[in-house]
């Protein structure tokens, strides 16, 4: 999942994800930004246009290991969509049902509100073609609080089964148990 970008200074930089859809996601960002500048335009991520705020008492990081918690967590299922099984995921209802339950927020809107923030800062991936749709700017929220829009843990082990694609068998396999260690490696 590395990919390299050559600058007008003809350097290289190269960039490695984790995982095949947070590369997709760098690529699509770059071309755009890309774009922008080309067309003299400002460029702004669509998962972060409309400007979300948080209040400076709310750690998102912490609040993200609140959730991952095997015993009172955010629970990671086996979910059926189209002919598609979606290993270690979730709704967004059940998100913003834990947010609800462990009095991190309000009510449901502010809820949107913080899932959209852990969304557009990577503690949550959409797994799905209807919270992909609405992470890329097709809603009026990047996070749906529905129960047919799914989502997952970064180092969870996600994988979906029932696709026809090489890179779904791939994902499948690579993806498969428990992450012991998580680290990166740097190539200038």
């Amino acid at each position: 999942f590395v990919f390299k970008l050559t600058v007008a200074k003809q350097q290289d930089h190269f960039f490695q994800a984790a995982y095949l859809e947070e590369r997709d996601a760098w690529v699509r960002d770059i071309k755009k930004a890309i774009h922008c500048i080309d067309g003299g335009q400002r460029f702004a991520r669509k998962s972060t246009r409309k400007s979300i705020r948080l209040p400076e008492t709310i750690n998102l990081s912490a609040l993200y290991l609140s959730m991952k918690d095997p015993e009172n967590g955010v629970k990671e299922l086996k979910l059926e969509k189209d002919k598609k099984v979606f290993n270690h995921c979730f709704t967004g209802t059940s998100v913003i049902d834990w947010l609800v339950s462990s009095n991190s927020i309000r009510n449901r809107r502010e809820g949107l509100m913080l899932a959209s923030s852990l969304l557009s800062e990577g503690y949550l991936q959409p797994a799905g073609d209807t919270s992909k749709a609405a992470a890329e700017g097709l809603s009026d929220t990047p996070f749906l609080d529905l129960t047919d829009a799914y989502y997952y843990f970064p180092d969870s082990g996600f994988f979906c089964e029932g696709n026809s694609s090489d890179d779904d068998v791939v994902l499948k396999e690579e993806f498969r148990g428990t992450i012991v260690k998580q680290g990166c490696l740097l190539k200038q």
